[in-house]
């Protein structure tokens, strides 16, 4: 080849590189992560998503593009989010919650959607079937409302003295009804009294506790919310003020000083939906791709807030907790 030839090719092949790496970025598939609260609440949440993400073969900023939208408590904006979402075209939906799922599904009958959820999503109206989701969503059910009753069981053990359990309810998560049917029989059963309190703002959460202060319950335990979660130094902080003993849905409340949780492992439920995410992006239909029901629960104890509540673990709970926090 003539040097002149040669030049030229190069030449050629220069103006086209720019041409080529652009491609490559625009083919980049975009994923949408819908979430109704906040980022500094979710570190553990991401962590499982990523994870996910990496295990089949997808990492953030270099062979994928992840949009977040994060609702911050006001799940009035979820609507808006999804369909902005929606209007950019997302290849996929992760949708971590029940309202982030109810508001993706509402938005779009053809991007395929990948949810979390605490009940049932036959019952949510998200699926057809569990074996057989149907339409543009499948994802993980990690069951935290229907465990309610356990956490009461793990309470009463904990405190055997107790007579008088306060529950707090967001009462306009649709998971509240479920965790009131499981909890109220239990109760009884056990031979306890619920004493059921709604909250769904701080100032709620404030009153709630100004009347424990006058009623003096035995013990608390908070169900499974988006904004209660968001909220857990605030409650966790109350709880300890007034030397309650109180149960949680996530060990993210026993970290800070929390008495105790039990739940889904919600780190290995949200890699269940990188998982489910990153197969989509494969070419896996989301009708073809049955429910996760989770299979990973943990029972986290804060062994220092229990001495500090003058509270003996007995040994078989202390043989049961998966973490002792000391």
């Amino acid at each position: 080849m003539k040097r002149r030839e040669f030049i030229t090719l190069l030449g050629g092949a220069a103006v086209g590189w720019p041409v080529a790496v652009h491609a490559q970025q625009r083919a980049m598939p975009v994923v949408g992560f819908l979430n109704a609260t906040s980022p500094e609440g979710s570190r553990e949440r991401l962590r499982g998503f990523h994870q996910g993400l990496k295990d089949t073969g997808y990492v953030e900023g270099d062979n994928i593009t992840i949009i977040y939208r994060w609702a911050a408590n006001q799940t009035d904006r979820l609507p808006e989010m999804a369909a902005e979402l929606v209007r950019r075209q997302v290849a996929v939906i992760a949708a971590t919650s029940n309202f982030p799922a109810l508001a993706a599904k509402a938005a779009t009958a053809t991007i395929p959607i990948v949810f979390s959820v605490a009940e049932d999503p036959v019952k949510l109206g998200l699926v057809a079937s569990l074996a057989r989701p149907g339409g543009n969503l499948t994802g993980i059910n990690f069951f935290t409302a229907e465990l309610t009753a356990k956490r009461l069981e793990l309470l009463r053990e904990l405190v055997p003295g107790a007579a008088r359990v306060a529950l707090i309810v967001n009462p306009i998560n649709p998971t509240a009804e479920t965790t009131l049917r499981d909890a109220e029989p239990a109760g009884r059963a056990m031979g306890l009294q619920i004493q059921v309190l709604n909250a769904s703002t701080s100032r709620e959460i404030d009153a709630a506790f100004a009347t424990f202060v006058r009623e003096r319950p035995d013990a608390l335990i908070v169900s499974l919310d988006p904004f209660l979660n968001s909220r857990r130094a605030q409650l966790v902080n109350l709880a300890s003020r007034l030397a309650l003993p109180a149960a949680f849905s996530f060990r993210d409340f026993v970290e800070i000083g929390g008495l105790m949780s039990y739940g889904a492992d919600i780190a290995d439920a949200f890699r269940h939906v990188g998982v489910y995410t990153g197969r989509i992006l494969k070419g896996a239909k989301p009708a073809d791709l049955p429910v996760v029901q989770a299979s990973k629960f943990e029972l986290v104890i804060n062994a220092q807030t229990a001495r500090m509540l003058g509270l003996t673990v007995p040994p078989t709970l202390l043989a049961r907790a998966d973490e002792v926090i000391e």
